[in-house]
């Protein structure tokens, strides 16, 4: 039994649905005081967004939040000063999930890809991820993706490298879970309208699916989480106290089957709004002056 599963025992099995806010807040606290696997960081500050410019300084300031409560850190980007977090994460005794991100500028692709591989033979790349989401977002084509694959597979072959998508898109592509050393799933029951009460039963099963498709590869869930505000997604609904269930839930059932579970997000970001409307600035266990919200 691993360190993390015995962790998680005491409050394993535990129906969290009826509990009072008083007592999901105290849960909440208690597993994050023992650490969580990982989270979906982001360093921009108030006012920022991607492809605006972070410094060291921020991205210290916004790890020096949360790095005692994880072990590890997912960053999406390795430009415009986000290659800075991975050496960051590393001298606060963080391991590294370090993303090149992806999309149709083939000209950035080229620095993301040419600085992921970099950090990693600089020995601050735990897991590499290529991409992120592209495929979903119809950015890029299966087979620019796999030379992308293909190129930092080949670069750094001490390295399990990977890419991010929903976990969906890996049935849809096989050519590229084949690719792949390890799975790495994004899995939001909220974003498929999926209700709080039966939302880790539908993640367990989204799991199911890519662990499948993985044929004994490793599936790491990437990112899943639940907002605390904003408008209903179909079945779903966004509150604080809904919030605080999923991620209790999520991480019971973490400790109890060994999941690796990045959570999203660290923290709030309100630039999320224009691309998924109200929940969009709400995902955080932060909100965006760094103050833990449950």
């Amino acid at each position: 039994m691993s360190n993390r599963k015995k962790k998680y025992m005491s409050i394993s099995g535990m129906n969290v649905i009826n509990l009072p806010e008083d007592e999901l807040k105290a849960k909440a606290r208690t597993i994050l005081d023992e650490k969580i696997h990982g989270i979906s960081f982001s360093p921009y500050g108030e006012g920022q967004k991607p492809g605006d410019k972070v410094t060291m300084m921020q991205i210290n300031e916004r790890l020096s939040v949360i790095a005692n409560n994880i072990h590890w850190i997912r960053s999406f980007s390795c430009t415009k000063g986000n290659e800075l977090i991975p050496e960051a994460a590393k001298a606060k005794g963080l391991k590294t999930l370090v993303g090149a991100w992806l999309n149709d500028d083939l000209e950035n692709n080229e620095k993301e890809i040419t600085n992921l591989i970099s950090l990693a033979k600089a020995g601050f790349v735990d897991v590499a991820a290529v991409g992120n989401e592209v495929l979903l977002r119809e950015e890029l084509s299966e087979d620019q993706l796999i030379e992308y694959l293909v190129r930092v597979k080949a670069a750094l072959p001490d390295i399990p490298v990977g890419y991010v998508d929903a976990y969906y898109e890996f049935e849809d592509h096989p050519r590229i879970t084949e690719q792949c050393d390890v799975i790495l799933a994004n899995c939001y029951p909220f974003w498929e309208g999926c209700a709080l009460e039966y939302s880790i039963l539908y993640m367990k099963d989204m799991f199911r699916r890519a662990t499948k498709i993985a044929n004994g590869k490793k599936v790491i869930i990437t990112e899943t989480g639940w907002p605390d505000q904003g408008p209903s997604e179909w079945g779903a609904d966004p509150s604080f106290v809904n919030a605080m269930k999923y991620f209790i839930g999520t991480y019971q059932w973490a400790g109890e089957e060994d999941i690796d579970v990045f959570y999203f997000s660290s923290f709030d970001e309100k630039w999320k709004v224009k691309d998924e409307g109200g929940v969009g600035a709400h995902w955080g266990l932060w909100d965006t002056h760094g103050n833990y919200k449950y």
